[in-house]
Parts: C-alpha cells; sequence; structure tokens
C-alpha cells in the first residue's frame, strides 16, 4: 500500500510539472493548491530534494523547481524514492535474507510476476503521462 507521504509526493511533483519550469514554485502556493500542511509539505519536499527530483531555493522569488523535464522523471522513481521497497514480499526486496524456502516455494513465481508488473507500470508512467 501507498501511504500518504507517497501519494501526497507524486501530487507535489505533479504540481510543479504543472507550473513549468521557468521559475521558482513558492511552497505556501503547493501548500495551498494540494491542500497539504506546509509543515508536512517541508518534509515531503526535503526528501524529494535528497532524491535529485527538485531542486530549492529560498529567499524572495524562492521556491522549488523539478530538475528533469517531466517526461524524463518515472513515476516509479517517486514511489519507490519515498516508500522504499514496492516488494510485495520479504524475500523480493533488495538485500533482503535468503529464504530457506527459496528453491522451494510454489509462490515465489506468483510474487516475482506481481513485483515486475509492478514495477514495470510505475517506470512505464512519467509526469507528463499524468499532466497530459
Amino acid at each position: 500500500m501507498i501511504s500518504t507521504k507517497g501519494r501526497y509526493a507524486l501530487r507535489v511533483m505533479i504540481d510543479l510539472a504543472e507550473q513549468g519550469a521557468e521559475k521558482p514554485v513558492p511552497l505556501k502556493d503547493i501548500a495551498d493548491r494540494q491542500e497539504i500542511s506546509k509543515k508536512y509539505l517541508e518534509i515531503i519536499m526535503k526528501d524529494l530534494v535528497d532524491a535529485k527530483l527538485v531542486r530549492g531555493s529560498s529567499g524572495k522569488g524562492g521556491g522549488y523547481r523539478l530538475l528533469r523535464k517531466p517526461e524524463d522523471i518515472p513515476v516509479g522513481e517517486i514511489v519507490e524514492h519515498m516508500e522504499g521497497t514496492l516488494a510485495p514480499v520479504a524475500c523480493l526486496k533488495k538485500d533482503a535474507e535468503e529464504c530457506p524456502r527459496y528453491a522451494s516455494c510454489v509462490t515465489l513465481p506468483l510474487w516475482q510476476e506481481l513485483d515486475q508488473l509492478v514495477h514495470d507500470y510505475l517506470y512505464r508512467k512519467t509526469l507528463a503521462d499524468l499532466i497530459r
């Protein structure tokens, strides 16, 4: 399940994509449009800056802007950065300890296929797709 933080991060990125890249978008404007508290949005924006998805600038005329074009930002990158792994079961997480039943697990192919479907779907969609 995608958390509120992950959903809000995607909304914020869509908002920035819709505003264009001409000038930074003030945090207050994003918060007002998206109906997200400014304090919570600050946390989300820090994560997006850390992910090198957005750049922030302070002072008069400051705000946030995308670091890449909307068509170059896959939804999966945003969601995975905010949520961590989207693996449906623990044994498919990166750096997971090897399960003693791995070789004989009859459900593993099902979980692997689901994991690949989710990954492919989210990485095939970009911010540009969502603002069309």
